[in-house]
């Protein structure tokens, strides 16, 4: 457990022994200044908080607090101050002190004063470290792939990403529309905000209404006390409704409505609640087939679909394999203490050449499967399922000439550094190539033995 660093300057060896015996180890680390050269060589950032006289010898503790804080400018402050200088503390407060006490100070009130400032200070920490994390899971940089078709995807979440306007996110299952929608929100201005996300498949229709408009005490038979439904809760942040075609078409007219009108009501209530809240919706079928069976309401659907997303499946772009493929290994590995390094050729075509009905779930639940089966440091076919290795002569390459180019070369060049026994130079004579050239191919292709 980190301990709790305190500085103290004041040149009184009475105050010295007072903060000795208040702050102990090995909860507290106490550094103890006389004058404001020692203040500079005893503080730096891992001080949580400083507890500094107004009074010392050849300076001020105004002008060491000064000096400090310009090489630390979050630092923490509380001033000690004796009767007739409580001017001078209001002044450091001013200048950005968090506190002052008279001297002579009571224990207990000095001891609480330090510890609430480090509690503060370490929960804005985790909390900054908190919103990083964040922001790195969802940042467009850690979305994987790098195809063309992902790259245009990424273009219209960054450009619709501050825009208030709802979205529409269609592909089908395991193409990673939930990731999107968070991609748009941590991106967006709103992403200090709550992100809630409402997955109709998983939950019984009749609870709907319950669960996104809350309800008041009474409402309903085990109503007992008053409930936020999603939206309330979400104020200020996005909605994710995923699998928006499973709503009943009653709850399809009240969330129409809030798009229009920004309010909602709770079941039970009389009392119309103003929301501020972005939508986002995502489906795996055909959405406008529902709209024309009647089973979708029009109106919502074109309110939905202002702007359209649409993650194509992985079939069509394989040129992501290998990158997502090293990907999910490398974490895996991590996770289940293996020392999997990476994947041999063989085991790689395979990936290649299945074209993946459950898309990156299925790809990512295979990597699992393989890391967990795996015995040496190299991935080998064994560890892969029969569906993916029957596959192997039916292959579908992604659609685009340059990715068509890429697959071949691919191809060829393992092949021929198979035949070599992976020996580079012997295959770039076969090949015609430089050497360099060759190891570049390689590097680009993600190709490993």
């Amino acid at each position: 457990m980190k301990r709790k660093t305190i500085h103290l300057v004041d040149d009184e060896s009475i105050i010295h022994d007072i903060f000795r015996r208040i702050f102990q180890e090995p909860e507290y680390e106490l550094r103890i200044s006389e004058n404001k050269s020692q203040a500079k060589t005893n503080h730096d950032e891992d001080v949580d908080v400083v507890i500094m006289d107004q009074m010392i010898p050849g300076s001020s503790g105004l002008e060491i607090f000064k000096e400090l804080k310009t090489n630390d400018p979050q630092i923490k402050v509380i001033f000690l101050t004796a009767f007739g200088t409580i001017e001078a503390a209001i002044e450091a407060i001013q200048q950005g002190a968090l506190d002052y006490l008279q001297k002579p100070f009571n224990n207990i009130e000095l001891k609480h004063k330090v510890d609430r400032v480090i509690k503060e200070k370490k929960l804005k920490r985790e909390n900054t470290q908190l919103k990083k994390t964040i922001g790195d899971r969802f940042s467009f940089s850690n979305i994987i792939g790098r195809s063309p078709l992902l790259k245009k995807i990424l273009g219209i979440v960054e450009s619709v990403a501050d825009a208030n306007s709802t979205v529409l996110i269609t592909g089908e299952s395991g193409t990673g529309k939930e990731l999107i929608a968070k991609a748009i929100h941590s991106n967006s201005n709103r992403r200090n905000m709550p992100f809630s996300p409402f997955n109709s498949s998983n939950i019984p229709a009749n609870l709907f209404e319950s669960l996104l408009f809350g309800y008041k005490k009474g409402a309903y038979t085990g109503a007992v006390s008053d409930k936020k439904g999603i939206f309330e809760e979400a104020d200020g942040g996005t909605i994710f409704f995923d699998e928006i075609a499973n709503l009943t078409t009653e709850t399809q007219s009240k969330i129409l409505r809030v798009i229009q009108e920004k309010e909602i009501q709770p079941l039970g209530g009389n009392v119309i609640k103003k929301v501020d809240v972005r939508i986002l919706a995502a489906t795996n079928i055909e959405l406008l087939s529902k709209v024309k069976s009647g089973e979708f309401r029009e109106d919502l659907y074109y309110r939905l679909n202002i702007i359209n997303i649409h993650l194509p499946p992985l079939r069509e772009r394989k040129e992501d394999i290998p990158l997502l493929a090293e990907t999910f290994l490398k974490r895996f590995a991590k996770e289940n203490n293996k020392s999997i390094k990476d994947m041999n050729a063989k085991f790689l075509r395979h990936l290649m050449d299945y074209n993946w009905p459950g898309n990156i779930r299925e790809l990512q639940n295979t990597m699992l499967r393989a890391v967990l089966l795996a015995n040496g440091n190299t991935l080998t076919p064994e560890a892969l399922t029969p569906e993916v290795i029957s596959n192997k002569n039916q292959r579908q390459e992604p659609g685009g000439f340059n990715e068509k180019v890429d697959a071949f070369k691919r191809q060829l060049i393992i092949e021929t550094m198979e035949k070599n026994n992976w020996v580079q130079k012997k295959t770039a004579e076969d090949l015609g190539l430089k050497p360099s050239t060759l190891y570049e191919l390689i590097k680009r292709l993600r190709i490993n033995k």
